[in-house]
């Protein structure tokens, strides 16, 4: 918005740009040799998107450096959640969760992905928010309602001050540890979310610092039937930071260096490949180490599988 630059919040899994390599804040200076400068965003999309089979072009500015990043285009199919048992080197068995986005169906994909790792034996979990543009504000909302039983979620601050305030409602699905894995891919409802659990210490995020986008905004119908985006309120975490600009700081600093990102291939994320995973498995085994004395021990039994299986019954 300051720099009028269109900028690159997550290229999507599995999509074109994400095989091209297209990274986070990459900012789109041409599209097919067309310069963006002044271009609005509903425009590039336009321009961008297409007939599957045809190609466009997009000229990147990275890092100082302009890259032609040639794309063909294809019909995109969304899966909100990828989930999978993974096993440590000590044995512990870790539920891992990949949340590609916030969507109309995410709700639903993360109660499943819950109770069938439950189910597996999950003794703790890493949530990958990496590279999460966001999606749907009431989404972030209800997953973090999975994964709490009491405490805020997020706050919404208008000019005349805080205006709606979104609480856990005591129907998670599950207490055992978690960690969450972040990047500065991670935005908008990603970082409400990461927010939400790092401030209940709920959650240890590892990875990097998220985007930093948490504007509320609202299209205002004008009279020549064309509209206009108004930025009408901002985010706040339970604890009352500012997403916007600032982002969300992980308590555990993991970088992937960009020759790492280039290498890695969608199969190979939450695996021992993944490096950012790595330090994210270890420190859910630590949270399991130091959660497993007398006066603290786990129960297997504390998930709230009533809640995942959509029943009435009272746990």
């Amino acid at each position: 918005k300051e720099t009028k630059n269109l900028v690159v919040v997550s290229p999507i899994d599995g999509s074109p740009a994400s095989r091209a390599g297209v990274q986070p804040k990459d900012v789109i200076t041409a599209i097919d040799g067309k310069s963006t400068k002044g271009m609005s965003t509903e425009d590039a999309v336009k321009l961008i998107r297409g007939q599957a089979g045809t190609s466009v072009t997009l000229t990147l500015q990275r890092k100082g450096q302009s890259l032609q990043v040639p794309l063909t285009r294809e019909r995109i199919e969304l899966h909100a959640v990828d989930h999978q048992i993974n096993t440590s080197p000590d044995g512990v068995k870790v539920g891992y969760i990949r949340l590609r986005q916030f969507n109309a169906t995410a709700t639903k994909d993360m109660r499943l992905a819950v109770k069938d790792l439950e189910e597996k034996g999950a003794q703790g979990y890493v949530l990958d928010l990496r590279s999460n543009p966001g999606g749907l504000l009431m989404a972030s909302v209800e997953i973090a309602r999975q994964w709490l039983n009491e405490g805020t979620i997020v706050s919404t601050k208008t000019r005349d001050g805080i205006q709606d305030v979104k609480r856990a409602n005591g129907r998670a699905l599950t207490a055992k540890p978690l960690v969450v894995l972040v990047n500065e891919g991670s935005a908008s409802a990603s970082e409400i979310l990461s927010g939400a659990l790092q401030d209940n210490q709920r959650a240890v995020l590892v990875g990097q610092k998220t985007f930093g986008k948490g504007l509320v905004q609202s299209v205002r119908g004008l009279s020549d039937g064309s509209g206009m985006t108004v930025t009408i309120a901002k985010y706040l975490t339970p604890s009352g930071r500012d997403i916007h600009k600032h982002g969300i700081d992980p308590d555990v600093q993991a970088k992937m260096s960009e020759l790492e990102a280039q290498k890695l291939k969608l199969e190979d994320l939450g695996t021992k490949k993944d490096s950012q995973y790595r330090v994210a498995e270890n420190t859910l085994v630590k949270r399991l180490r130091s959660a497993s004395g007398p006066s603290q021990a786990f129960k297997p039994g504390s998930a709230n599988l009533p809640a995942a299986l959509g029943s009435s019954a009272k746990p």
